[in-house]
């Protein structure tokens, strides 16, 4: 089984890819190879947050690696939260304070329209790849659901009467932004399988 370094220490989202991927590769977090750097993402887009994290892995462990930035972007808030979703309210990864400043800045707007986008991006020996995947919906005015994490308690995705957080697990990877964006990544591996 082909072995594969996804560049996280989220372990909702190395499970989530997991689940994703099922058991045609085997997905190896940062831990498990010794990598405890916090890698820094300096970019300004979510393709160059994701490159910078696989090629790091590449280079200095040598494992064929992929990596994810993902973010949410909300329309009345000109795209914000974007790349800085994770720190929006702050350093620290705080979900809470994440989701609080967001209903705040959306109180009183009547364009709910956001997004989330993931970008995959994948170094190997033969080259860099990436792949994206969104899923439209909208902000919700409180929060609803006690399951996912991040943002998921505040987006309802198009076409659907529960939020990220309300949905099982089995639902939110068969329609999620970052599901979209590994599909593509796993049709990508698996051609050459």
């Amino acid at each position: 089984m082909k072995q594969l370094v996804f560049a996280t220490n989220n372990a909702h989202k190395l499970d989530e890819v997991r689940n994703i991927l099922g058991d045609t590769f085997e997905i190896l977090g940062m831990v498990q190879i010794g990598c405890h750097d916090d890698i820094e993402e300096t970019a300004d887009t979510f393709a160059g947050n994701a490159l910078i994290k696989a090629r790091y892995i590449k280079e200095k462990y040598g494992y064929d690696c992929f990596a994810d930035d993902s973010g949410l972007e909300i329309e009345a808030l000109g795209g914000a939260p974007g790349v800085y979703s994770a720190r929006f309210a702050g350093e620290g990864h705080n979900s809470e304070k994440n989701m609080d400043k967001v209903l705040s800045l959306m109180q009183g707007k009547s364009n709910r329209n956001a997004r989330f986008c993931t970008v995959v991006a994948l170094v190997t020996g033969e080259g860099e790849y990436t792949f994206e995947g969104e899923i439209k919906g909208e902000i919700l005015d409180e929060r609803r659901g006690e399951g996912g994490f991040g943002y998921d308690p505040i987006f309802r995705p198009e076409n659907e009467t529960l939020t990220f957080a309300e949905m099982g697990d089995d639902r939110k990877n068969a329609i999620s932004h970052r599901a979209r964006a590994v599909k593509k990544l796993a049709e990508f591996l698996l051609k050459d399988a």
